[in-house]
């Protein structure tokens, strides 16, 4: 899980950290790090909420990591092609927003994609599948094989050999969740920043918050920030998790169609209010490349974005391109 924005707390938060009503926290989430700054009445009250928001948000990831082998998606891993599950809702209903995504984005976005796991992106334990591993896996690549039962709640992959992998998709509903339970914990200015996907409420000490977005062309570099008292910066790059061999950039961002890691944007960074609006939409802007993504942006007035194209050029929504500041 890779992201484009950043959270640039050295730059934008150090004044407020001075203020003991806001607390920060991180901790290793979902693959990254994940930070939380809230704002509360004290110190104690914001700390407090931030530790229930980790609780409530690693609950999540055991349930939907398909690297621990007590998670559901791994259960669903070793039923495929025998009988269905029940899911909780939790789960559930992120299944649901990847089926409708990937049937919307004709596949760009394949919640099966987990079928090509020979790769690994760690540069101490790099590996490329064969192009045969690829080939064989590539059979049981389709969103269409993933069947829901709403009635019963139930999730059902019809061919064994099948996996899910909610990668590109549970990270900003587990973020939405730890931000509800700071709103239980009567938080109302909170920022949440998940390897680059970042869920903004409120404001900080009476402004609302501020978001650098990296530029993949450099990535110690910015594009620019943008400002947010609610909703989402979410955002896909090919740069965090990576390798290079032979001059070839291999990133983590998979072609459903190939197996290979995308050939199209360096990078999208995505802004809204609603998170049905962004979520998984990057990622499949990434398969799909920059002028389908256009098209599809047109028909989304409600999100601005930003595209660093193949040939290092930046696209901005006209919405983006008010928004974005130096």
């Amino acid at each position: 899980m890779g992201g484009l924005s950043l959270l640039v707390t050295g730059l934008f938060l150090r004044p407020a950290l001075a203020d003991p009503r806001v607390q920060r926290a991180s901790r290793l989430l979902m693959g990254t790090q994940v930070d939380i700054v809230a704002q509360g009445d004290s110190a104690d009250q914001a700390a407090s909420a931030i530790a229930a928001a980790f609780i409530e948000m690693e609950r999540l990831e055991r349930m939907m990591s398909r690297y621990r082998a007590e998670s559901l998606v791994t259960a669903l891993q070793w039923a495929a092609g025998r009988r269905a599950l029940t899911a909780e809702p939790e789960l559930f209903a992120i299944l649901k927003m990847a089926r409708k995504i990937s049937a919307s984005s004709h596949g760009a976005f394949d919640v099966t994609v987990g079928a090509f796991s020979g790769w690994r992106f760690d540069p101490a334990n790099k590996n490329i599948p064969s192009r045969a591993e690829l080939e064989k896996a590539r059979n049981f690549v389709d969103y269409r094989h993933l069947i829901l039962d709403e009635k019963n709640s139930t999730a059902y992959l019809q061919r064994p050999g099948m996996k899910i992998d909610l990668g590109g998709i549970a990270k900003l509903p587990i973020l939405q969740a730890g931000l509800r339970v700071l709103a239980q914990h009567g938080i109302r200015n909170a920022l949440l920043n998940g390897g680059g996907d970042v869920l903004a409420q409120g404001q900080l000490q009476g402004r609302d918050w501020r978001v650098g977005i990296r530029d993949p062309r450099a990535p110690e570099r910015l594009v620019g920030a943008v400002e947010l008292s609610n909703g989402w910066v979410a955002s896909s790059g090919d740069y965090e998790r990576y390798f290079l061999r032979n001059g070839k950039r291999y990133h983590h961002i998979l072609d459903p169609k190939t197996g290979q890691p995308t050939q199209g944007p360096h990078g999208v960074a995505l802004v809204a209010r609603a998170l049905e609006s962004v979520n998984g939409l990057g990622a499949a802007i990434m398969v799909a490349g920059a002028a389908t993504g256009r098209q599809w942006l047109a028909q989304r007035p409600e999100v601005d974005a930003l595209i660093v194209e193949a040939d290092q050029s930046l696209w901005l929504s006209p919405g983006m391109a008010h928004r974005l500041r130096a």
